[in-house]
């Protein structure tokens, strides 16, 4: 008996997620299908996607490190907003061979902020912590939904680049990261009607990582603070935010989020998503 499946790709693999979270939705939905998880070296991605081209019951492929950049040069098609970013983390299959490259980070991370982002604000203004490759997609996200950028980065001079790439209109700065670690006095304006993000995008704060120095004298009243690192879940960013008294949204939300809409693109039907995905965050928790 054939079964369709798909999977996520990348060096290294074992510590994915994606597993856990796409077969939990295929024995949920009845899908006689799996997900799997796959590595492949840099130098094996060519020999994976010309087998994934051939191979019927293949219905695509998560992709993450270090990969995400790598693999567009070898697709047919790639989606605009994937080509914005300039990093692909779902392929699918197009039919007679053709693979299309896609990005669901950017609306994986936009997803927990959708209710928030449907209000009209005065102004809104994002601090963006890291200028790695997860930074791409949240500040290409983050100008399309109008916002006013800070990126911070341990080399300013890049920070700048990327927002010179990927949000080339609008205000926006780029700055030290350790301009950050410092207490300020700065006083803030009135922030009635404004929205306030400060999203750490680095792997600061996961585990076997340093932490993320963050002087909270720098966070704006009623900023929502956001970690993209999974692992902890609970990470000092967060525990020391939720603390002060600010509204948090962790690493899971953006994982389980970009993974919804990429199960979408491999099984044609929408993940199921119930009571704000609390048995898959037990599972994904334990």
């Amino acid at each position: 008996m054939v079964t369709p499946y798909a999977e996520v790709i990348g060096d290294p693999i074992a510590q994915s997620k994606s597993p856990a979270i796409h077969n939990f939705w295929l024995g949920k939905l009845g899908i006689e299908a799996e997900y799997r998880a796959c590595h492949v070296p840099s130098d094996g991605l060519a020999g994976y996607l010309a087998e994934c081209r051939d191979d019927s019951d293949w219905r695509g492929c998560n992709v993450t490190m270090p990969h995400k950049q790598a693999v567009m040069e070898a697709l047919d098609a790639i989606d605009p907003l994937a080509r914005a970013i300039g990093a692909v983390n779902t392929i699918v299959p197009l039919g007679g061979g053709e693979l299309k490259g896609y990005n669901t980070d950017a609306g994986g991370f936009l997803e927990p902020l959708r209710k928030e982002l449907e209000k009209q604000h005065l102004f809104r203004m994002a601090r963006v912590l890291g200028t790695g490759g997860a930074a791409r997609a949240i500040i290409t996200a983050l100008a399309g939904e109008g916002f006013t950028l800070v990126l911070a980065g341990r080399n300013p001079e890049k920070a700048r680049a990327l927002l010179d790439e990927l949000a080339p209109d609008g205000e926006r700065h780029a700055i030290d990261l350790a301009h950050f670690a410092d207490p300020t006095d700065f006083a803030f304006d009135d922030r009635e009607g404004c929205l306030d993000l400060v999203v750490n995008a680095s792997p600061l704060g996961m585990a076997g990582q340093p932490p993320l120095e963050l002087d909270f004298s720098h966070v704006p009243p009623g900023s929502i603070i956001y970690d993209i690192v999974t692992y902890p879940l609970e990470t000092p960013l967060l525990a020391a935010a939720r603390a002060a008294g600010f509204e948090t949204v962790d690493g899971l939300s953006m994982l389980i989020g970009q993974a919804a809409i990429a199960f979408e693109k491999f099984f044609g039907v929408a993940a199921p998503r119930n009571d704000g995905d609390r048995e898959l965050r037990e599972i994904l928790t334990r």
